[in-house]
């Protein structure tokens, strides 16, 4: 008798739930902000990426709507048919600005920036350096591009370095990959490190900035600018769905780089281009970050308060090392994580568990926003002192 080729999806449920991995989705109503409406009821929102809170603001709303009464809803087509629209050039112009590249190519999502960017540089003749807490789709377009793969203990310099000195002679070309700000940590990556070792053994070095681009950096360039290395050779990736508050990826860097993904990144080539409603929202958003600093001035505030009275008031919550908006602390089960999540809940905050497989431990992620109150703050540590 044939068995059943689909059984196997039931039974890996059942594994997933006993785990307690098990993931649901928990519908947020009305506009993004510190505080949201879920299930019915305010609570103070430390759970989204929306770091100056210019996801709900007017401004952008409005330069949607009137993108969208002037162009249409969508693109229509990919952007070497019939998707591109000036406005797209526009954007890119102005991450290129703020980014302080030469160029820059905007995709549909920062996932497919990543997968399209890695899989047109290199390929099975390849080698690949990956830190081992890079995002999902940093792996993934490491192994779509067919290239060999080899990961070094996180942020450890001195472990690459090993890895390189043993390896590099054996392949074509070589790129390193790397997050600059760890989404589920909040740690930044050794960036002047690894581009000495980039020049060291002729690497080309690719970086994340999702969590990064609009909040780090004097002007909101990211790590790069953060760390004083803008001019230098490297590939910065990054979205525009976090602190950009919009929709889509970009790849930013020289002219020739920019040009020859334009010529082989398969998820732009074949990939409808971004709504210009998308479009206009981030356009809006650049041209914010760089003209009203103060946002990220009271981010980077509220990011210091939350952390000095946690100190004070919970000294034995022992934080993972951050220097980013984003705090975690580890809890011993992804059981734990849940009821943590639920107390917090409970107690009008909304920072649900992180778990494994996304995570090596699980933990509670608090993101820090510009638009949060001391209020709010307060009202944080109260629920995490009762944990």
């Amino acid at each position: 008798m044939p068995t059943n080729p689909y059984a196997w999806i039931e039974e890996s449920l059942t594994t997933i739930h006993r785990a307690d991995w098990y993931r649901s989705v928990q519908t947020i109503h009305g506009l993004p902000g510190a505080t949201v409406l879920l299930e019915g009821r305010e609570v103070i929102n430390f759970a989204s990426n929306d770091y100056l809170g210019l996801a709900g603001d007017q401004r952008l709303i409005a330069a949607a709507t009137i993108a969208t009464q002037e162009l249409g809803t969508g693109s229509t087509g990919s952007r070497l048919l019939s998707g591109h629209r000036e406005i797209h050039r526009e954007l890119e112009r102005a991450i290129a600005s703020l980014k302080q590249t030469e160029d820059a190519l905007v995709f549909s999502s920062g996932y497919l920036a990543n997968l399209g960017a890695i899989t047109a540089i290199v390929g099975k003749r390849d080698l690949i350096l990956s830190d081992q807490y890079n995002h999902s789709s940093l792996k993934n377009g490491a192994i779509l591009s067919g290239a060999t793969i080899v990961e070094y203990p996180h942020c450890d310099v001195e472990a690459l370095r090993i890895k390189l000195s043993q390896q590099r002679q054996n392949y074509r070309r070589c790129l390193i990959i790397t997050d600059s700000v760890f989404s589920m940590d909040g740690d930044l990556c050794p960036l002047p490190a690894l581009l000495e070792i980039a020049d060291e053994f002729s690497c080309m070095l690719l970086i994340d900035e999702a969590h990064a681009t609009g909040v780090l950096g004097k002007t909101g360039a990211g790590c790069v600018e953060h760390f004083g290395c803008t001019g230098r050779q490297l590939i910065q990736i990054g979205t525009l769905s976090k602190a950009l508050g919009s929709l889509g990826g970009y790849v930013a860097g020289s002219t020739t780089i920019i040009d020859f993904l334009r010529n082989r990144a398969p998820t732009w080539i074949y990939t409808t281009a971004l709504s210009p409603a998308d479009v206009a929202a981030a356009l809006t958003a650049i041209k914010i970050v760089q003209q009203e600093p103060q946002r990220r001035v009271q981010l980077w505030q509220n990011v210091a308060q939350l952390k000095q009275v946690m100190q004070q008031q919970l000294p034995k919550l022992k934080l993972l090392p951050s220097s980013s908006p984003i705090l975690c602390f580890e809890l011993s089960s992804a059981a734990d994580a849940l009821k943590a999540g639920q107390h917090l809940k409970s107690a009008g905050i909304f920072a649900p568990a992180i778990r494994p497989p996304t995570v090596p431990t699980s933990r509670i992620r608090i993101c820090i926003m510009a638009t949060h109150e001391l209020t709010h703050i307060e009202k944080l540590v109260e629920a995490l002192s009762s944990i």
